[in-house]
């Protein structure tokens, strides 16, 4: 069983539940989580845990699902009228039009806490969980996600330059990846300057995921992407300031970039990173090609 196998198994098995006369409030926390996902955020912590201490996975299992946990609460909140206003998410309809938007707020708040629960909880040392406790907080609360999520949508029609643009995607999607490969690093007992560097390499990564994003978003129909696109018309994306071909070839700079820092680490963590990366580092050239294909289908048939 592989490692996404694996987490999808104590994902499933391990669901919110709660005692309430609520008709509908324990489906709605479990809806989303559910729904399934690239579990791209536990899979990272979990591949630098199976690299060095595979005999830790039980005991990491809670820390990745937190993390899952915390991604589906910015996910439900950013589909949110107020926000994205999106209708389709995992391929499944968002939860705010499954059930209401009071119920989205409410369960998007209850999975942010419910995330920190589940580290508290764990079969960890005190110290061990204070530290995951803190990278999670830092890099998704008010330095973080939050702030990214904040900027992103203050500047709705209002250009932003490449360096604002670039922070507040640093900010808004890679602190939090970056963050799941240093809680990997914590969970094994790495040393800082190996936690810093992943972190670092987590950056990166989480920019690379962000432009390809934007990419998707440009040329994929919501069926292929499996949520609502076309949404960023007026928004600050890399499509809108770069241009299709400027963020493909951000994404390709970046990708060849990564595939080099992955070599500057020890051999187990190398490989663990490239059997998880393998789909992830050139995605955008996937969907860039179906997009042409249809594009000139499109021509063939006009």
């Amino acid at each position: 069983m592989d490692l996404l196998e694996r987490f999808e198994e104590y994902l499933r098995t391990h669901p919110i539940q709660i005692d309430s006369f609520h008709p509908h409030y324990q489906e709605a926390l479990n809806a989303m989580l559910q729904a399934g996902g690239k579990r791209f955020r536990p899979l990272l912590l979990l591949s630098i845990v199976h690299a060095l201490d595979p005999l830790l996975l039980p005991s990491a299992m809670p820390i990745a699902l937190a993390l899952e946990m915390f991604h589906t609460y910015s996910l439900i909140h950013d589909d949110l009228p107020v926000m994205d206003d999106a209708t389709l998410r995992r391929g499944k309809p968002t939860l705010h039009t499954r059930y209401d938007e009071l119920t989205a707020v409410l369960v998007g708040d209850a999975l942010n806490t419910h995330a920190f629960y589940l580290i508290g909880s764990a079969p960890l040392s005190s110290d061990t969980k204070s530290r995951l406790t803190t990278i999670l907080a830092k890099n998704g609360g008010v330095e973080g996600m939050v702030h990214g999520q904040i900027l992103d949508c203050h500047f709705e029609n209002h250009p932003l330059t490449l360096k604002q643009l670039t922070l507040l995607h640093r900010n808004k999607t890679a602190k939090l990846i970056a963050a799941s490969l240093q809680m990997g690093g914590v969970l094994v007992d790495l040393d800082e300057m190996t936690l810093q560097r992943l972190y670092d390499f987590g950056l990166d990564l989480g920019l690379l995921f962000q432009i390809q994003d934007d990419i998707i978003d440009a040329v994929c129909t919501q069926e292929e992407a499996g949520k609502s696109t076309q949404k960023d018309e007026y928004k600050n994306s890399f499509v809108n300031l770069l241009g299709l071909d400027g963020a493909y070839a951000k994404a390709q700079e970046l990708a060849q970039s990564l595939e080099e820092e992955i070599n500057f680490f020890e051999p187990r963590i190398q490989e663990s990173l490239q059997e998880v990366l393998q789909n992830y580092l050139y995605r955008h050239q996937h969907f860039t090609k179906e997009s042409n294909a249809r594009e000139k289908d499109a021509q063939k048939n006009g």
